[in-house]
């Protein structure tokens, strides 16, 4: 039992630290601002400055939370009773408090620098199709990641230290357990499908123009309640999502044949700016306005990508805006089936089907396992590709812009990004499964552009609460059960089979 003195000690303890701790979180934001633009608007030439900013930002920001006087307000915030969420507060910061002040700021700042100045040379290696040329680059942020994960625990697996930036709670365990298990019993039936007589065809013919591209993505975003006040949707290289409860941009990339990449991009890239959206506003720039991690974050870009925008009753809503923006006349069932072909021989992740979509994981996350490890070096990087994707899809790519260097994300330095991927399509059944059961008619609401039911449970379930739970104890909460792939394997099973009359 806490005395008056420690009770009265709390606020001031807490806020003393929150405010230290937000003064941090603001110039993290000012760097994703500046990420943003330099993959959406900075000019070409802008990079040796870009990279000089980001570095100083990365730098002081890093100095600032290893500070003596952040980990003593750390400490007093520590000695007095809390409550829950406050603890969970604490908890959050102390976890990335014990990993930042075991990592030195001249490496912070080495590899803040790096992956800025890799960006336009991914970009212009992936244009001209030569691996080669993003080579020496890719070397230098493995051995900087290889450095920044032995800093942080010389005893552990380095690839299992860089995995938990991204999901520190689910354990590289788990993942490795749900990636092995998505491999055994996806691939025969993505086998069944192969062999089955059923075609889905494409009502989708031609080219189309950018422009009602961009029509359809927006009216799209209009209809499943995209917050135009706080958001912005643009055209980047590699679709991604940036910012916060108050600002959360949207991009995407269009290709004049495939009208249906840049849809269903656009819809996932929604749900990780929903989820932003969702966060609490008064507790921006504390850990209980900050997302979850990265599993929670693709469950919900997931989530709307497969189990909203790849449903029948979506298409029944959508099909006369698609009709309108592009011209092509079919009916929702054959607009439907275009949206969940699968296609094995598709070389490209972001536009992969929702089964082999996961083997394209698979392959990302063996290769990075073994480039962290040193057990692949970096110029064998190409044939291993080429061959984990001739063993796991039957295909090889014609040439290593539509192979190894499809990705951005090696070149920012993500290694242990991927498999949450996978992970978050797991949890994205697993939730949507509560949602139906919660929500009387979700089908019907979907079918007549009704989304804020949905919405709000996403909010309430998810959202809301921030990093106060931990990643199994949240699922908890939202879905009464733990942590399981049964949902999404027991849902991809029947959705498929009944599509292809297995």
């Amino acid at each position: 039992m806490a005395t008056d003195a420690t009770q009265s000690e709390a606020p001031d303890a807490y806020d003393e630290l929150m405010e230290r701790y937000g003064r941090i979180s603001s110039i993290r934001d000012a760097s994703g601002v500046l990420s943003w633009d330099q993959q959406v608007m900075m000019p070409e030439g802008g990079t040796p400055a870009r990279s000089q900013q980001l570095s100083a930002l990365s730098a002081t920001s890093h100095e600032l939370f290893t500070a003596d006087e952040f980990g003593d307000a750390l400490e007093a915030a520590e000695s007095v009773d809390l409550d829950d969420r406050r603890e969970a507060a604490l908890r959050e910061i102390r976890r990335e408090y014990e990993r930042s002040i075991r990592v030195d700021t001249d490496l912070v700042e080495r590899i803040s620098r790096t992956t800025s100045e890799a960006l336009p040379v991914w970009t212009e290696a992936k244009e001209s199709d030569d691996f080669e040329q993003f080579a020496p680059v890719l070397e230098d942020l493995v051995e900087l990641k290889r450095e920044y994960a032995i800093q942080i625990d010389p005893d552990a697996d380095p690839y299992a230290v860089l995995f938990e930036d991204y999901e520190p709670y689910l354990g590289l365990d788990t993942a490795e357990e749900v990636l092995t298990r998505l491999r055994d019993e996806l691939v025969p039936l993505i086998e069944e499908i192969e062999d089955s007589d059923t075609d889905l065809a494409s009502p989708f013919s031609g080219t189309y123009p950018e422009a009602d591209q961009e029509a359809l993505a927006r009216d799209t975003l209009d209809l499943v309640g995209y917050d135009w006040d706080r958001g912005r949707l643009d055209v980047s290289a590699h679709p991604f999502t940036s910012g916060n409860q108050f600002d959360a941009r949207i991009t995407t990339r269009f290709d004049e044949e495939d009208p249906l990449g840049a849809l269903t991009s656009t819809v996932h890239e929604f749900g990780h700016a929903t989820y932003a959206l969702g966060l609490p506003d008064d507790a921006y720039g504390t850990p209980l306005g900050d997302a979850r991690d990265l599993s929670v974050h693709e469950s919900q870009s997931r989530l709307w990508e497969n189990h909203v925008g790849r449903s029948m009753p979506f298409w029944n809503l959508l099909t006369p805006t698609v009709e309108e923006r592009l011209g092509v006349e079919a009916t929702p069932q054959e607009f439907y089936e275009a949206a969940n072909r699968i296609y094995p021989d598709n070389r490209i992740r972001v536009e992969a089907d929702e089964l082999t979509y996961h083997m394209h994981i698979v392959l990302r996350f063996e290769i990075e396992r073994d480039l962290i490890s040193g057990d692949l070096a970096v110029e064998d990087v190409p044939r291993v590709w080429n061959e984990k994707m001739d063993d796991y899809l039957g295909i090889v790519p014609e040439n290593d812009a539509e192979g190894c260097l499809q990705d951005i994300h090696w070149s920012h330095g993500s290694f242990g990004y991927f498999p949450t991927y996978s992970l978050g399509s797991v949890l994205a059944a697993q939730l949507y499964a509560k949602a139906e059961a919660d929500l009387d008619g979700l089908d019907g609401d979907i079918e007549v552009g009704e989304f804020g039911d949905l919405r709000e449970w996403l909010t309430e379930n998810v959202h809301r609460h921030g990093k106060r739970y931990r990643t199994p104890e949240l699922v908890r909460e939202a879905t009464g059960a733990e942590y399981s792939a049964d949902a999404f394997l027991d849902y991809a099973t029947g959705k498929f089979t009944a599509l292809y009359d297995l």
